[in-house]
């Protein structure tokens, strides 16, 4: 579908090659244990997910800073599972979460395979509203480091996707235009839309289950990208 129009593929890494849920999972359960904290994990994550989704909604949208997202989350967690944690235990977690998160470095299923199939035919880039200090991490500790040849962060960018800018940096980085690039992303509003408005083609990785659209492809398992490219 894209094979004659496509020449860059610009992927986003959380969620879409990169399994968040499972490597954060794994690192809350680390941490916990290490600061005695007396939760279950299941009962913490389950508070946590979507207060994480929120906040990271209000970071992209400006309305929290980098520090606020990384205390509040934890904050409303542990008011909603009704555990006491103080202030200092909830900051000694947060640096304790970004320290030991690239530590695990679990892929969506066909993430290498795919990234191997693409490699000799298009030119392969990432643009991540991750933090930059954990997400070049991430790309190396996963051994999928070497298959891009830029990496834009939204720190670098100074604007979170799905703002205009950040993808046009990308575009400008790549010496790319946006009718030869396609964005692959799990998030409707910052992935696909934000990379749509400048022109790019997309397809909506579906991770996290979202209802049906009309604005590009959606797939539901990487390998499906063979389908397209």
């Amino acid at each position: 579908m894209f094979k004659s129009l496509v020449t860059d593929v610009f992927f986003d890494l959380d969620h879409t090659l990169w399994d968040f849920e499972k490597n954060s999972a794994l690192t809350f359960k680390k941490i916990l244990i290490d600061h005695k904290v007396n939760v279950k994990l299941d009962d913490f994550l389950t508070a946590y997910v979507p207060i994480n989704h929120a906040y990271w909604k209000l970071y992209r949208d400006e309305k929290v800073t980098k520090q606020e997202l990384r205390y509040q989350r934890l904050r409303k967690t542990f008011d909603e599972v009704g555990v006491k944690v103080n202030d200092l235990i909830i900051d000694q977690l947060s640096d304790a979460y970004i320290e030991h998160l690239s530590s695990y470095n679990n892929l969506f299923p066909y993430a290498q395979e795919i990234l191997g199939y693409l490699s000799p035919n298009y030119r392969l880039h990432i643009i991540t509203n991750g933090f930059q200090e954990i997400q070049d991490k991430k790309l190396k500790k996963s051994n999928i480091y070497g298959y891009f040849d830029q990496i834009v962060n939204s720190e670098q960018a100074g604007v979170k996707k799905p703002h205009p800018q950040i993808f046009e940096m990308a575009l400008q980085k790549a010496k790319c235009e946006a009718k030869s690039a396609l964005m692959i992303g799990d998030n409707l509003e910052a992935d696909i839309i934000g990379a749509r408005a400048i022109g790019f083609h997309a397809l909506h990785f579906n991770s996290n289950q979202e209802p049906a659209h009309e604005i590009c492809p959606m797939i539901t398992s990487l390998d499906e990208i063979k389908s397209f490219l």
